[in-house]
């Protein structure tokens, strides 16, 4: 059955996302562990393109289809998994990429939700965490989009929606520069990369 094509962002309330994401049942791939096939041929770019063998894959619905088997392994690596294989896959960063942000509402009662570069809807919150991971090239911001915090799958945020984050916390009347979300307040203080 063909999946349905994702929602148009700007049409859609914080009450909508939640709705949706909440209605979105992925393949249960944490409770699959079929035995090791080897190297899937594919990678995952920095700025969130797909490739197998060299060549980026042009069809979104493909690459979405690729991203709801997709699992992060307790030793940090990536593979794409059924029931009855499992495939290596290279992420050069994160495997999404958060290209897109919605505000509604203000300070301890605001509500920031991002569109993934693969139509994936998430709402920053406790259960979704922002963090702020300091690189040789700068910051780089993430949200947690599923699995376990700490290793599961993250986005890395877009920098122009980085910079509508910042903007945010700058006008902010906190002690400390960061951004509330949910009723979660995420500090926009890098930390040590990999931390």
């Amino acid at each position: 059955m063909p999946m349905a094509p994702p929602p148009d962002f700007d049409t859609l309330t914080i009450a909508d996302i939640g709705r949706l994401a909440e209605a979105d049942r992925l393949p249960p791939v944490e409770r699959w562990h079929p035995d090791h096939c080897g190297p899937s041929d594919m990678r995952i770019a920095r700025d969130g393109t797909w490739f197998h063998q060299g060549t980026p894959i042009g069809r979104p619905a493909m690459v979405r289809a690729f991203s709801r088997i997709l699992r992060r392994e307790p030793d940090g690596g990536y593979v794409l998994v059924t029931p009855v294989e499992k495939l290596d896959i290279e992420v050069e960063d994160a495997p999404f990429v958060a290209v897109e942000l919605k505000v509604e509402g203000e300070g301890q009662n605001a509500r920031l939700a991002f569109r993934l570069n693969t139509g994936d809807l998430v709402t920053a919150s406790a259960d979704h965490p922002l963090r702020f991971d300091e690189h040789d090239d700068g910051p780089r911001p993430y949200v947690h989009v599923r699995g376990a915090i700490g290793n599961g799958l993250e986005a890395l945020i877009a920098r122009s929606v980085y910079y509508e984050l910042a903007n945010l916390a700058l006008s902010a009347d906190c002690d400390t520069p960061g951004v509330w979300s949910a009723g979660t307040f995420f500090p926009i203080a890098p930390s040590p990369a990999g931390t």
